[in-house]
């Protein structure tokens, strides 16, 4: 190894370790890495800025961002509820399904975890805790798991970003990601109907199905924004970027003209918090990408690929490996720090293994979500703390039965790569 090798991993850690930022460290420990290799120092930041500016593929997270954003401000996300409760709280820990259904419709037109907890999730653990059928625990606990889903079925922020850094064609992602998504939801459900059953929870308030029309058109317009998403993409009409520009237009129409809930000056404050998220996002992109300038300079990746074929690993062997310690850094770092820096390393070898890209980053995707409501790091677990303010202890108490069953569902997307990669192939994926 390297001295300047050495020098990077040493100011990576001692600055992670006194606190500083995963992004700043990262582009400190880079500069170190520079200047001890005897580069110019300019190359930082030529890496930053030719990596963020030159990519019109990352131009979809800040305008998903805003999206969300203004989905979360309007009347949507209730009219959204009023929607789900109507067609599945009429059974037994009926908010429990409200909740998981509210988040497969909201993942279809956030594409963020953290915009799904803060914003609908947040209405749904008041209603769960009115109810007096569920624990404060219990409703934070399902709403962190649901939320998972919100990055899985398109649009997908965590996609956008791997695509970056695999040239994995986003589309096919993005229809990837459908089934998981979906599988996702089902076992979530399936836990919630087995804890109802086993606590006794009491049936919620049943809305009548002579009021389902009426829900139904409130929420149509709403409900129609991830189809005109797929269409646009899978039809040949726009890029991903460019259907990224539709959601913000078309939630932007919805919300200020539609159903008139959205003022100049909520606008504004939308903007202003859509341009603060996508300017975290972007340090941590653009540490990300000088990062994997360093790794690309010392062959890191190619070595690895390698070492582990030459040991003769299965495909099935390295999957479960990887996703094992994916598990283990979602303890303790966000998953785009994983996607940017940590899943490059292992992209040459699933080429030299023969595993399919797209199934890789699907599974990838779907264990750094899991990583999200894993304790202690857990960042949605820390979002709905904020934003609740109930208890880490109570939610982290009631977490680990939708931990587990979203593992299973990780495993099960491991072992059988056509729940991923069915929808893609029936839209000629060829991998």
């Amino acid at each position: 190894m390297s001295v300047a090798i050495l020098t990077l991993v040493g100011t990576l850690f001692l600055l992670a370790g006194i606190g500083v930022p995963i992004a700043y460290a990262i582009i400190v420990a880079s500069m170190a890495y520079v200047a001890a290799d005897g580069q110019s120092i300019g190359i930082v930041g030529k890496t930053l800025v030719d990596g963020i500016y030159q990519s019109f593929l990352l131009l979809a997270v800040p305008l998903f961002i805003v999206a969300a954003n203004i989905m979360n401000a309007g009347t949507i996300s209730d009219r959204l509820l009023g929607f789900c409760v109507a067609v599945v709280g009429r059974f037994r820990g009926g908010l429990g399904h409200v909740n998981v259904v509210a988040s497969l419709i909201f993942s279809g037109m956030s594409g963020s975890a953290v915009a799904d907890a803060s914003g609908i999730g947040k209405v749904i653990i008041d209603m769960m805790v009115r109810s007096g059928h569920y624990s404060r625990g219990y409703a934070a606990a399902i709403t962190a798991a649901s939320a998972t889903i919100g990055p899985i079925i398109p649009p997908s922020i965590p996609m956008v970003l791997y695509a970056l850094v695999s040239n994995a064609s986003i589309g096919y992602l993005f229809l990837g990601g459908i089934v998981p998504g979906l599988l996702m939801g089902l076992v979530l459900m399936a836990m919630n109907s087995l804890i109802a059953a086993r606590r006794g929870f009491e049936t919620d308030e049943v809305v009548p199905l002579s009021e389902l029309p009426r829900k139904t058109a409130n929420a149509f317009p709403a409900l129609l924004m991830p189809a005109i998403l797929l269409y646009g993409i899978y039809g040949g009409v726009t890029t991903p970027t460019e259907a990224a520009a539709v959601a913000a237009a078309y939630a932007l129409l919805l919300a200020g003209v539609f159903y008139r809930a959205l003022t100049v000056k909520a606008l504004y404050s939308i903007l202003v918090e859509s341009a603060r998220s996508s300017a975290a996002v972007g340090i941590v992109i653009g540490g990300a990408l000088i990062l994997n300038y360093v790794v690309a300079s010392e062959n890191i990746p190619s070595q690895l690929a390698s070492v582990l074929v030459g040991l003769d690993v299965s495909p099935i062997a390295f999957m479960l490996g990887v996703n094992v310690l994916l598990l283990i850094l979602g303890c303790l770092l966000d998953a785009t720090t994983i996607i940017l820096v940590i899943i490059p390393l292992f992209i040459p070898t699933c080429r030299e293994l023969g595993i399919d890209l797209v199934h890789f980053g699907v599974v990838a995707v779907v264990n750094c979500m899991i990583g999200l409501i894993t304790p202690p790091y857990g960042i949605l677990l820390f979002v709905i703390n904020a934003v609740t303010r109930i208890p880490l202890a109570e939610i982290i108490r009631e977490i680990w039965a939708f931990l587990a069953v979203l593992i299973l569902a990780l495993l099960a997307l491991i072992f059988l790569p056509g729940l991923t990669l069915w929808l893609p192939r029936m839209f000629g994926y060829q991998g």
